[in-house]
């Protein structure tokens, strides 16, 4: 069930939310995560459900601003993941997190391009080139890998014109697996996750901005001490291993 929930994502990025049973099967666990933790936090939610009978994990996806914003809006959440320590530190300062948050994997960016690469693009130059008139689509600034990109670009003193920008990773991924732009800003483990639905072009620019992705219980949760055992479990030698398979770097 989970495995084809997943690759749904790939192809309509949204907010995923999965399980093997219902709410009236047993105790629920509520995680939330960034999108391009997608994956990896399908295989650790299964490994935590064989360990712990009874348990249900559901999880759910998205843009790591809009998961800290559900929250602080008041919905049920017991595990919080954000793909940057930006938006985590929000959470921090309103008092959401029990405990201090740990940074379990790191990502950098890297350009996705449809298979093929048609619009023949080599690097971020040719994205800000008005004659290439590339189609590029990016995260929205107050977003994680939209920031990462800001970083990127006006480290290499590129001016980027977007032809939109997406509220999560996946949705950036979603617009170049559809072909309705010729580039997309995502993580190397976004393109990874794609497989042969797009190619990926490595930034040598980007190795220099690297997010740190932070995981907490949260103060109100409903199962304070499972939310703990899962994040014990992302931070610990699975957790690591599923991770590295996925492609993100150690923190």
């Amino acid at each position: 069930m989970r495995r084809a929930v997943l690759a749904a994502a790939v192809l309509l990025p949204a907010v995923l939310t999965s399980g093997c049973g219902g709410a009236d099967d047993g105790t629920v666990l509520r995680v939330l995560a960034a999108s391009s933790l997608a994956g990896p936090f399908e295989q650790i939610a299964e490994e935590f459900e064989r360990t712990h009978e009874g348990v249900d994990v559901q999880l759910s996806t998205g843009g790591s601003t809009d998961l800290v914003a559900q929250v602080q809006e008041g919905a049920p959440a017991d595990v919080l993941a954000t793909a940057d320590t930006t938006t985590m530190e929000v959470a921090v300062a309103d008092g959401l997190t029990d405990g201090e948050p740990r940074t379990f994997a790191t990502n950098v960016l890297q350009l996705a391009v449809p298979p093929g690469n048609p619009a023949g693009v080599t690097g971020l130059a040719d994205l800000a080139d008005p004659a290439r008139d590339v189609a590029l689509v990016v995260c929205a600034p107050e977003v994680p890998c939209g920031a990462a990109a800001q970083r990127v670009a006006g480290a290499e003193g590129v001016t980027l014109a977007p032809v939109s920008e997406e509220r999560s990773v996946g949705d950036v991924l979603g617009k170049v697996v559809s072909g309705e732009a010729d580039a997309g800003l995502v993580y190397v483990t976004d393109v990874r996750a794609a497989g042969d639905a797009v190619e990926g072009i490595e930034l040598p620019e980007a190795a220099d901005v690297v997010n740190d992705y932070p995981v907490a219980a949260l103060a109100d949760a409903d199962e304070p001490d499972l939310a703990q055992e899962l994040v014990d479990l992302v931070l610990g030698d699975l957790g690591r291993q599923v991770l590295r398979d996925a492609g993100f770097g150690a923190p």
